[in-house]
């Protein structure tokens, strides 16, 4: 007799990757909860938690609950709506303010504080170069950040341990769901770091060609459609919920 088969891990990026069309959001919705138990979800955003609870609020469908929700670029996370405290504790003691008025000295602003936490500084720096500057300052004044950078000047430094990867990784153990059962999707640059981190990954139709241009190879399909209809598309097309 065959035991109920294990269950998927789905960790999807928010912004332009569930968001962009309701209605598609509507059907991918409509589809998990069909498939309660076979799949769990896990939203995992570059954006603190006030600002994606905004968007929970005014975007997704009624009664939209996710498993997990991971927050400001992995160093914040809640697990069935209850805050991880172990998690947020790894970074207490990482240097942000110090790190933040160097950015700021060099002269390039910070985005707003709402795109900000306690172990996340986010701020436009336009271009490599520019960002490579930031790296050697923050180097030579011997304070560690992991950078991410995105879009035309997107930058985030967050502390070292922190990530969409490291959080990803934890949401697996914790519902001791094994990595090759893991499903990233995602539509940008700092969503990479999750899609190595997975056994399989989903690029919306819509990602950017930072995210294209770096697939990991064998194991990343690319969606035709855009948004949440994207990622329906990829769970479809690896079996993970029916056609």
């Amino acid at each position: 007799m065959t035991g109920p088969e294990e269950p998927w891990l789905l960790v999807s990026d928010i912004d332009d990757t569930l968001t962009g069309d309701a209605a598609a959001l509507d059907r991918l919705w409509s589809a998990l909860r069909r498939a309660e138990g076979r799949v769990k979800l896990a939203l995992n955003s570059s954006r603190p938690a006030a600002s994606v609870d905004r968007t929970l609020a005014e975007e997704f469908p009624a009664g939209f609950a996710a498993d997990a929700v991971v927050t400001a670029l992995g160093t914040e996370i809640r697990i069935g709506g209850a805050w991880h405290a172990g998690w947020a504790d790894r970074f207490a003691d990482w240097p942000r303010d110090e790190i933040a008025a160097l950015v700021e000295s060099l002269g390039y602003a910070p985005h707003a504080a709402e795109f900000q936490s306690r172990a996340k500084a986010s701020f436009a720096v336009p271009g490599p170069a520019a960002r490579d500057r930031v790296l050697a300052a923050l180097a030579a004044a011997g304070l560690t950040a992991r950078a991410i950078f995105s879009g035309q000047s997107d930058l985030d430094l967050i502390a070292p341990a922190a990530g969409k990867d490291a959080a990803t990784r934890f949401l697996a153990e914790n519902f001791g769901i094994p990595l090759p059962r893991v499903i990233a999707a995602g539509d940008s640059g700092n969503d990479l770091a999750m899609f190595e981190a997975s056994g399989h990954a989903i690029a919306v139709g819509n990602a950017r060609a930072e995210l294209l241009d770096a697939l990991p190879p064998g194991k990343a399909y690319r969606a035709r459609a855009a948004h949440a209809a994207g990622v329906l598309e990829g769970l479809i097309r690896l079996g993970v919920l029916p056609g």
